[in-house]
C-alpha cells in the first residue's frame, strides 16, 4: 500500500513540474500579430500588416511546441519570430497566452514636459 502512495505522490509531482516549464523563445526575436494568413500564399506570412517571406527551411512552432507547415497557420495569433540575415522569417512560434504579456514590447514612455524657466528679476 504505501508503494502505492510513493508511486502516486511521485507521478502528481512529475506532472505539476512538467506544467511550469517554458518554452524557450530567443531574445533576439520580435512581437507580432499574424493577421489574414488564410489570404497568404507559400513561402508569405502577414505580420502587423507588413508581407514578409519564410526563409527556405525556416520552421513553425505551434503552441505545443510542435513543428507544423505553412498551411496549418492560424488566420490571426500573436507570434514571436526570428529573422534571419535576408530579413526572411527564420523561426516562428505561435505564443500561449501566458506567453503574450511577458514578450508584449512594452508601451513607450511618455516625454517628461521640460521644466519652464522662471523669468529673472
Amino acid at each position: 500500500m504505501r508503494r502505492a502512495w510513493v508511486l502516486a505522490a511521485a507521478l502528481a509531482f512529475a506532472a505539476a513540474s512538467q506544467a511550469q516549464l517554458q518554452r524557450f523563445l530567443p531574445a533576439d526575436g520580435r512581437y507580432g500579430e499574424l493577421q489574414g494568413q488564410q489570404q497568404q500564399p507559400l513561402p508569405l506570412v502577414r505580420i502587423d500588416e507588413k508581407t514578409l517571406r519564410l526563409a527556405p527551411g525556416g520552421r513553425i512552432y505551434d503552441q505545443s511546441n510542435r513543428s507544423i507547415v505553412h498551411g496549418s497557420l492560424p488566420d490571426a495569433a500573436p507570434v514571436w519570430f526570428v529573422e534571419d540575415m535576408n530579413g526572411d522569417i527564420a523561426r516562428l512560434w505561435i505564443l500561449l497566452p501566458g506567453e503574450i504579456e511577458r514578450m508584449k514590447p512594452a508601451p513607450a514612455p511618455k516625454p517628461k514636459p521640460k521644466p519652464v524657466p522662471k523669468p529673472k528679476a
